[in-house]
């Protein structure tokens, strides 16, 4: 258990230093670009990355691997061989600025032309500043949101080309190259080049932002949608729209009210307005080609602004051929697809006169064994599926639909998919379901730590769960909840499949939230009760000795007088707790086969009085179960007498520790 004590006290120390925060970026791979940028000023030297070099690995693996016919007559190029004057950035960032080349992530460019709409989000991603003359090293650098944490990542600028041209994103000029480097960084992030095809552009929204999205087909839109709308950009989220295409021909087509197809679209307000005296819901809608607008009702100069207030009309109506236009909420559902909307965390907003959410984050891991449940369809394991409790205390002010209750945005994001995929790993299917804890259930009542199981989680529905289990990256829905505890258990639809994972939790109003209840144990009423800290239970080194099955009175029992010897009256005591843990075992070895499986295991420790969570199981079960993850009884013994150590030497270092506390003080 040593290491995973190592790795828990590294996380919580960089949390606690704001590391990987938007104001305390992590470099990628402990590249600092500041530091490398200088040495090769010093040196005369252009950068060359080591950790992502010009060669077959970065490019791909299958499709783009060393043998393929698309990769033949690859050479990296820096841009400085490509034209004579190149350029990062001519005039600020353009949508022109963005041509698919031959790799199939046009999901990534569409992301990557929204930057191109919010200037603030475009300097957080591309620092400002880079160029190919002043400070010119040959290396370049980008801040991306990645798996909880923003990272800087630093590239050269090195391109795969073909005939003296980039193979992969470019600008229309062919001399403006920031879009083909920051392709190249988030290639970086991923593995390869290759690992970039197929996705989603609200993946690269969520990269870009840090933000968490949600998506809406228009022909199915929810009702209240337009207040969602609202309040979103009240809440500073970026909302974005699209009309589907049905086959390329009509990528960018302009139908004849002069609305673009298969084109990304950026929602800048929404209003109610008074015609004629009847309410009128509005939408402002920009292009970001900057012209090409809208011509039906509502449009620049149309007649329905006529029926308005002078005073409305001045405030809203701003005839220009400037890509932003008016259109009825009606109008919007009839002529468009599809509405992503990408709500941001906290640190992202700049300006006050926003609200904000309240934002949770927690990570977690299902490994096979131990925290690898699955969905409810599998009794037997979807117990043992990590669990992480928010507390909504405060309904919505506004409330969108007009009733009380609690906004909640639950996103569950697996890690590491497009890495992987070199080593043939898919994407597991997710989802996740909410319980209700109910606070006045008799063995609940006045504890904060409370673990749901078996009678909660398989004998009631849940309050809400994800529309859906499914194989992307992420899974992300909005509920409305009343005030309470709940319970969220994230899981993949089949047991036994590993994979890490980031769960967020965005609501209206301040949540409390916990991830894991903090062990503890909870002894007969005859025996004193410790308090143990958390990392005791954790303490195992990995280089302890295995339990050895029938030594357990000399090698694992501690002895009142310290000897290695066991008296009567210790004997009896342990004789005594030895049938009790046998009937707890044979509570849980429901085949009779003279094992458990490893799943038992947490509920087995709970019945027995300990309380431990989900990392301790994982060390417990990589420690004590076979290879079929199966725990004997010797085993499960040694197991529960080990903890009884741990949490007796916990409390005796708490004493101990209050102790010399209590003589500082009066000593001085």
């Amino acid at each position: 258990m040593a290491c995973m004590a190592v790795e828990l006290a590294r996380k919580k120390a960089r949390l606690e230093d704001g590391a990987g925060s938007s104001s305390n970026v992590v470099s990628f791979n402990q590249q600092n670009f500041e530091q490398l940028q200088q040495d090769c000023l010093q040196n005369g030297s252009l950068f060359c990355d080591p950790t992502f070099p010009a060669s077959w690995d970065s490019l791909g693996y299958n499709e783009l691997g060393r043998n393929s016919s698309k990769a033949i007559g690859v050479e990296w190029k820096r841009p400085t061989e490509l034209c004579s004057d190149p350029q990062f950035i001519v005039d600020g960032a353009k949508r022109t600025d963005i041509c698919q080349g031959e790799l199939g992530d046009c999901w990534l460019l569409a992301a990557i032309a929204s930057l191109t709409l919010d200037h603030q989000i475009l300097n957080r991603v591309v620092p400002p500043g880079q160029s190919f003359t002043s400070q010119y090293a040959g290396i370049f650098h980008f801040q991306l949101w990645q798996f909880g944490e923003w990272v800087d990542v630093v590239v050269d600028d090195r391109l795969p080309s073909r005939d003296g041209r980039l193979m992969f994103v470019h600008s229309e000029e062919g001399a403006e190259f920031w879009s083909a480097l920051l392709e190249k960084a988030y290639a970086k992030l991923n593995g390869s080049y290759e690992s970039l095809n197929g996705g989603s552009s609200i993946e690269g929204f969520e990269d870009f932002t840090g933000g968490i999205a949600e998506s809406y087909d228009l022909q199915e839109a929810p009702p209240f949608l337009f207040n969602i709308m609202r309040k979103a950009l009240r809440l500073g989220s970026l909302l974005g729209c699209s009309i589907n295409i049905s086959n390329s021909r009509e990528t960018e087509a302009i139908t004849p009210q002069k609305l673009v197809k298969g084109h990304a679209y950026s929602i800048t307000a929404v209003e109610q307005v008074h015609h004629l005296g009847s309410p009128v819901e509005l939408v402002r809608i920009r292009n970001p080609w900057g012209q090409v607008e809208w011509s039906g009702a509502w449009s620049d100069n149309s007649p329905e602004w006529t029926g308005v207030q002078p005073e409305e009309r001045s405030r809203l109506d701003r005839p220009a051929d400037d890509g932003e236009f008016w259109m009825s909420y009606r109008d919007f559902l009839q002529q468009f697809s599809h509405l992503d909307i990408c709500n941001l965390t906290p640190d992202t907003l700049s300006s006050d006169h926003l609200h904000r959410w309240s934002y949770s984050e927690f990570e977690g891991v299902w490994r096979v064994g131990s925290t690898a449940g699955g969905c409810r369809n599998y009794s037997a394991t979807f117990c043992s599926n990590p669990q992480f409790l928010i507390r909504l205390q405060n309904v919505d002010d506004d409330p969108h639909d007009g009733e009380d209750g609690c906004t909640v945005l639950i996103g569950l994001i697996q890690k590491d998919g497009r890495r992987e995929r070199r080593f043939g790993r898919e994407l597991n299917t997710i989802g996740f379901s909410v319980y209700q804890s109910e606070e006045n259930q008799t063995s609940h009542r006045g504890r904060s730590n409370v673990r749901l199981g078996p009678d909660v989680l398989l004998r009631s529905a849940p309050a809400v769960r994800s529309r859906t289990f499914i194989n992307l990256r992420e899974v992300c829905d909005r509920f409305k909840l009343p005030p309470g505890d709940f319970v969220i258990v994230p899981s993949t639809f089949e047991p036994h499949r590993r994979g890490s994972f980031i769960l967020r939790v965005f609501t209206e109003k301040h949540a409390h939230s916990r991830s894991e209840p903090e062990p503890e144990h909870a002894h007969s009423r005859s025996e004193p009760e410790p308090q143990p800290e958390p990392e005791y239970a954790h303490s195992r080194s990995e280089s302890d000795p295995e339990p050895e099955h029938g030594t357990l009175c000399s090698s694992t029992v501690p002895q009142a007088d310290g000897s290695s010897t066991v008296g009567l009256l210790e004997f009896h005591t342990l004789w005594n707790k030895i049938q009790r843990y046998l009937g707890i075992f044979k509570n849980h070895d429901s085949d009779d086969s003279g094992s458990m499986s490893s799943h038992e295991m947490r509920a087995a420790l709970a019945e027995a009085g300990f309380q431990v969570n989900s990392a301790v199981i994982q060390e417990i079960v990589g420690r004590y179960a076979d290879s079929s993850f199966s725990i004997d009884f010797d085993c499960f013994i040694g197991c529960l007498i080990r903890l009884e150590m741990l949490f007796s030497e916990s409390k005796l270092q708490k004493n101990n520790s209050n102790s010399e506390k209590k003589n500082t003080l009066i000593t001085r």
